[in-house]
């Protein structure tokens, strides 16, 4: 019975891989120095476009508004002077080069009106750039990249979070600019009824001021929509940016050398130390030991230096091995458990005694001279 039950179950059970519910689960270690180094040469950073389109939008309209009463203006100046022109010219003279000068001081003007408007939005937004993502030009950016061609790639792209969180930013703008068109237009609805009334620069100069208020009030909004955004890419980005703790250290392998390489070359060279460290172990005048753990050979030749050098040192198995080649080579052995202990801890290997260990160290060198007669 329970048999049965148990298969029956299995018939309504649906498989799943615990894989599909850890992605990026490894990657719990901040992003290294290097990885973030490497994102940056190839254009991988945390960046708006929300907010660079916000503030080129808002800067716009700010010039615009600072501007307005010499932009409009112009603009009319420009337009009395065409119709002037024309109304002066008899029908002999009006013809397709006529126009075309007309046209070309009408577009002069507009250009010369423009350039400033244009160009402060233009370094407004490049600021905004900098701000964002500091100065570093890289060009693997506009290298093409095959796997964006592939449409199953595409299709994936279509589907995720990235692309869910760029049409609800899109659903809030035109949520955002719907509601302040319908408030302004509610607000100044009554003024458009008496355009018929007014004189031509006082409807441009309205006209103006309603599309610069909402003009303005939209950049506000799209301001902080930035900003937002802004925030949400750079907690994106140093997440996206995490390593798995393998992938940190086969990033430190690949930069610093593999450990086991390295510490196999340590051993080469304190073998390779070691054997110099023998081969100049006979010339010594003794060797001071712990009695059992340390021991320290020391070399003196008053032609080659005032003090006496540390040519051998050695603790356990190694301090053993100095003694027994002191012993085949009929050097002194003596005990002296301070003066070991200084040695081997202090005084590294072809280096002069310490002068506060001079004292304890004649004693021993007179000592074994008293017993070789020297």
């Amino acid at each position: 019975m329970i048999v049965e039950e148990r298969k029956h179950r299995a018939l309504y059970r649906i498989p799943y891989h615990l894989q599909y519910f850890a992605e990026g689960a490894d990657k719990t270690e901040e992003a290294t120095g290097k990885k973030l180094s490497d994102a940056r040469n190839e254009g991988q950073v945390a960046r708006s476009k929300e907010l660079i389109t916000a503030s080129g939008l808002a800067t716009f309209f700010i010039v615009i508004k600072v501007f307005v009463e010499y932009i409009g203006d112009s603009f009319i100046n420009n337009i009395f002077k065409i119709f002037n022109n024309i109304d002066k010219l008899s029908n002999e003279e009006f013809n397709i080069a006529v126009i075309s000068n007309l046209l070309k001081d009408t577009i002069f003007t507009i250009i010369i009106i423009c350039i400033p408007i244009f160009v402060t939005t233009v370094v407004v937004s490049f600021v905004i750039v900098l701000f964002q993502v500091k100065w570093k030009i890289s060009g693997k950016t506009l290298k093409p990249k095959f796997s964006n061609m592939n449409p199953i790639n595409g299709f994936k792209k279509l589907l995720s979070k990235d692309k869910i969180v760029e049409l609800l930013i899109e659903l809030i703008k035109i949520v955002v600019i719907s509601y302040l068109a319908y408030d302004t237009l509610k607000n100044e609805w009554k003024l458009l009824f008496v355009f018929y009334d007014m004189k031509l620069e006082q409807a441009v100069l309205l006209i103006g001021n309603l599309v610069l208020d909402f003009g303005l009030r939209i950049s506000i909004i799209f301001l902080i929509i930035g900003f937002a955004d802004l925030i949400y890419q750079k907690l994106k980005f140093k997440k996206d940016m995490r390593m798995s703790k393998q992938e940190v250290k086969d990033e430190y392998k690949n930069s610093e050398g593999d450990p086991q390489v390295k510490n196999k070359i340590r051993a080469r060279m304190r073998e390779a130390s070691q054997r110099r460290m023998m081969q100049a172990l006979p010339t010594a005048d003794v060797v001071i030991t712990n009695p059992t753990h340390l021991a320290a050979a020391i070399k003196y030749d008053k032609a080659a230096g005032d003090a006496p050098i540390l040519i051998a040192k050695g603790a356990d198995y190694l301090a053993q091995k100095i003694k027994d080649v002191a012993k085949e080579n009929h050097i002194e052995i003596v005990e002296n458990k301070p003066l070991a202990r200084m040695l081997y801890y202090n005084v590294e290997l072809g280096a002069e005694i310490p002068p506060e260990l001079y004292q304890m160290t004649a004693e021993v060198l007179a000592y074994v001279y008293g017993l070789k007669n020297k």
